[in-house]
């Protein structure tokens, strides 16, 4: 017996692929005979019953993760006649009578009384389960809305809607002047917290319920301790807001379909996302520090625009409530407003995102320690290959008591014949929950639902993204600061908040406001960028079909290096922290064990993108020349400088600042 064909068949009716395979698809040659699950094509060859030679085809069709998948297997030891044409002619019927098709998302029926009878029809897992938890109304409703305004920016990116805007003169002065005005409050407290205990006026303004979120956070113990470091926690509170801190976590990628050279054992990473954070206490405990330092938090209130002159920046509002407008006037406009963010559309157009992750899960209770025990963490897994041309990825992370926090995700191009759905993606998730963790979804408690879209940037330099404009920056997703592989805007916030306080400190104090200055804070760091390349090796470019088992087998090369290597490594490499040595030796290690993994990236990457790999990775290179060059004296050099320096050239000592500050690594 021996495997000749593997296709995944993105449609979820499996018994439709069969009785399409069963009664309307017509062999080249050989006779059909039916099986529960497909057919077998069969010829045989010889003069006489004694010295007859059977060979024959059987070709069966199974589910998981609501696709279909279809395997031929030849039996016997001769060939089939017309075996390769047969195959061909099979992959190429299936491929029309079963094309890939993108999500839409379905318009709102005015006459529905609720978002539930609204999508029943579409997503009818999705509104069972939403019913079920205390909010679901209104979650759902977010999800929609998360989903509509992320759509209508992949589909229009060359016409944003215009939301900044720049005038001569500078208003009558307003009653009301704040130092820094943020906008977006989750990711946004944090820092707007930090630099309120500085001194500043300050203002937060939030769209929802302050403290309300649609994600749970994980990091680890020695990444916190830079919120420690600036002031922001007491170790005491720190421990206070931890729900769970779990002993291990898994890394483990379905390999079912790879070779044994492309099978790779566990990963363990003890101390990687191994902290869940009571996310309400966390952030009620930011917004308790941000209103005793003077700072105030305005939520239900919706931004509408900014209008920035040479001496501030007037931000017009709108209260959800009362539908009031109001305006108010800053020094600086900050933008965490995520991946919604009109602003980081404006600024960048079609280069805002190159990928993007839409995420899905939920908060649930209920499940047995037979099931999962709460000791332990999943950090990436897979449970099947490609799936209606995603390579989904779960995450499971212990909570609260008997909580766990589940995540399905997949890295996907932005594109906008297909966005990405989150809609798409919850329906996945609730029926294939079963498959990945044994449960019954009925009896378990559903808490809260968990959803967002987590954007990349390709960035073959620093200077490739704007993240800022005069009086104004972005932090968090807003400016696509986040991991290429595990890591939210908060963990990548988080490692930087010491570098993004202290230059924009110096900044406000030397008045330092314009677009040139606030690009000079920016968190930007190449051995990041370099290793963007991993997500684009995840993910399958909209309109290709590629090998089932094609994403699994490149995750188990590279995932199977850091489980063979010390335990050191895996943490480096995952926290962002890798060295170029490190980057470069894992690089010849995976390509020297799977000599197929460069055409591969290039098939699913294609020549741009191969070529700005290439400039990340000299631009990589030359960070770690210059990191060995000057880390050493240059920082003493810094300090050993006049005071009179920085007051008479105040510009050139912020480059200065900065220069120093990307000599050193995040934690």
């Amino acid at each position: 017996m021996k495997e000749i064909t593997y296709l995944e068949i993105p449609n979820p009716n499996t018994r439709e692929v069969c009785r399409w395979l069963q009664e309307s698809w017509t062999p080249l040659t050989g006779k059909k005979n039916l099986t529960p699950d497909g057919v077998r094509l069969q010829v045989v060859s010889g003069v006489s019953p004694s010295s007859a030679k059977e060979t024959e085809l059987s070709i069966f069709v199974w589910s998981v993760q609501r696709t279909t998948y279809l395997k031929i297997f030849r039996w016997g030891n001769q060939s089939f006649p017309s075996q390769a044409k047969v195959c061909r002619q099979l992959e190429d019927e299936i491929r029309k009578a079963f094309p890939q098709q993108y999500p839409q998302l379905p318009e709102l029926e005015p006459s529905a009384c609720s978002i539930f009878e609204a999508l029943e029809p579409y997503y009818p897992k999705t509104v069972h389960f939403f019913r079920k938890m205390p909010q679901g109304d209104t979650d759902l409703q977010r999800v929609y809305w998360w989903e509509k305004r992320w759509r209508e920016g992949v589909k229009n990116p060359q016409e944003p809607q215009q939301v900044i805007f720049q005038q001569n003169q500078p208003p009558t002065p307003s009653t009301t002047t704040y130092d820094l005005i943020y906008v977006g409050g989750a990711l946004g407290v944090i820092h707007a917290a930090v630099m309120a205990q500085l001194g500043y006026r300050v203002l937060l303004v939030e769209r929802l319920v302050f403290g309300r979120m649609n994600r749970e956070w994980n990091i680890s113990r020695s990444e916190f301790q830079s919120l420690i470091d600036l002031g922001l926690f007491t170790s005491a509170e720190f421990e206070s807001i931890i729900a769970k801190e779990y002993i291990d976590g898994f890394n483990k990628f379905f390999d079912g379909n790879n070779p044994s050279y492309l099978k790779a054992d566990v990963l363990h990473t003890p101390k990687v996302l191994n902290i869940a954070i009571d996310t309400t206490k966390f952030l009620k405990l930011c917004g308790d520090k941000l209103k005793q330092a003077g700072g105030e938090i305005w939520e239900k209130t919706e931004f509408v625009k900014g209008k920035i002159d040479s001496e501030g920046v007037t931000v017009s509002l709108v209260d959800l409530e009362t539908t009031e407008t109001k305006e108010v006037r800053g020094r600086l406009l900050i933008d965490a407003m995520g991946t919604a963010s009109p602003i980081a559309w404006q600024l960048n157009g079609k280069r805002t995102f190159n990928s993007v992750c839409p995420t899905v899960g939920a908060v649930i209770e209920g499940f047995s320690s037979e099931v999962w025990d709460h000791q332990y963490g999943d950090v990436l897994n897979s449970h099947g290959d490609i799936s209606r041309g995603r390579q989904l990825i779960w995450e499971l992370f212990p909570g609260e008591g008997d909580e766990l926090t589940f995540y399905l995700f997949h890295y996907h191009q932005v594109h906008p014949k297909n966005p990405g759905s989150l809609l798409e993606m919850y329906e996945d998730f609730f029926n294939i929950l079963p498959e990945y963790r044994r449960c019954n979804p009925e009896k378990l408690t559903w808490k809260k639902p968990t959803f967002g879209y987590i954007p990349g940037h390709f960035s073959v330099s620093k200077g490739d993204r704007k993240v800022a404009f005069d009086r104004l920056v972005a932090i968090g997703d807003a400016a696509s600061l986040q991991s290429p592989l595990i890591f939210t805007g908060f963990g990548s916030l988080v490692r930087n908040l010491d570098k993004l306080t202290y230059l924009l400190d110096f900044c406000l104090k030397h008045d330092l406001l314009k677009a040139e200055n606030l690009n000079q804070i920016r968190a930007y760091q190449s051995n990041v960028a370099v290793t963007w390349l991993f997500s684009k090796g995840m993910m399958v470019p909209t309109g290709k079909i590629l090998p089932p088992q094609r994403i699994n087998a490149m995750l188990n090369t590279f995932f199977g290096l850091l489980a063979d290597s010390p335990p050191e490594v895996a943490d480096t490499f995952i926290k962002d922290r890798t060295t170029w040595l490190m980057f470069t030796r894992l690089a010849l290690k995976a390509a020297r064990k799977n000599p197929a993994l460069l055409l591969w990236i290039w098939e699913m990457a294609g020549n741009k993108d191969l070529i700005r790999w290439l400039g990340s990775y000299f631009e990589f290179s030359g960070d770690s020349l210059k990191n060995l060059f000057f880390s050493s004296w240059f920082p003493k050099l810094l300090k050993q400088l006049p005071d009179e320096l920085q007051q008479r050239y105040p510009s050139l000592w912020l480059r200065l600042l900065s220069f120093q500050r990307s000599l050193t690594p995040s934690r």
